[in-house]
């Protein structure tokens, strides 16, 4: 009996999307500093999407999966400041894991009506902010108040800095993500049909 979930096919797109993933941390072409912020931009969130509407939510958990335990491996290689938030699964594998699954089923539901493109371009923006607010959300659940005290900053302007985040941070996460992938996902539609 075939396996529909780990065919052949999503196992190679699973390890393709997970390279990609770790090529875009590892050159720094994945995450985008902004000067004078202390939470970075991250693109590294788009291959995850991408893999849950092309192949379904069993390739968008395991990137995610792999997404999430990449973030542990690079602030071990790499630590920062608040870096050590990061070692808590709950805040680097968790939230990964379900954006996996958040993208393909609002894809699967916003498909029903929205024409192709526009479809995946929403899905995008609200996987993306998904993505924002559940890992800065569960850093102010977690580690809220430490998280302060290693910026320096007050701790009871916690939940005011990390939601400005959500919105400096997601806005153009956002918008890059709804760019990118309705041109991978349509780029990817094409090569199917040929």
């Amino acid at each position: 009996m075939k396996n529909k979930f780990f065919s052949t096919n999503r196992i190679t797109l699973i390890g393709m999307l997970a390279a990609l993933i770790v090529v875009l941390g590892i050159s720094g072409l994945g995450i985008i500093e902004i000067p004078g912020l202390t939470i970075r931009v991250t693109v590294l969130h788009i291959p995850v999407i991408v893999g849950a509407i092309i192949a379904g939510p069993a390739v968008g958990f395991m990137t995610g999966l792999l997404f999430g335990l990449w973030s542990i491996i690079d602030k071990i290689m790499r630590p920062t400041v608040v870096g050590f938030v990061f070692y808590n699964p709950l805040i680097s594998v968790l939230p990964r894991v379900l954006l996996g699954l958040v993208s393909y089923y609002v894809y699967i539901w916003l498909k029903k009506f929205l024409p192709k493109g526009v479809d995946v371009s929403i899905t995008s923006l609200i996987a993306t902010f998904f993505h924002t607010v559940s890992v800065l959300g569960m850093i102010y659940i977690v580690y809220g108040q430490k998280y302060m005290e290693a910026l320096n900053q007050p701790k009871e302007l916690a939940l005011t800095f990390l939601s400005t985040a959500a919105v400096t941070n997601g806005i153009p996460e956002a918008i890059a993500s709804a760019i990118l992938i309705p041109l991978i996902v349509l780029g990817a539609d094409k090569l199917k049909k040929k």
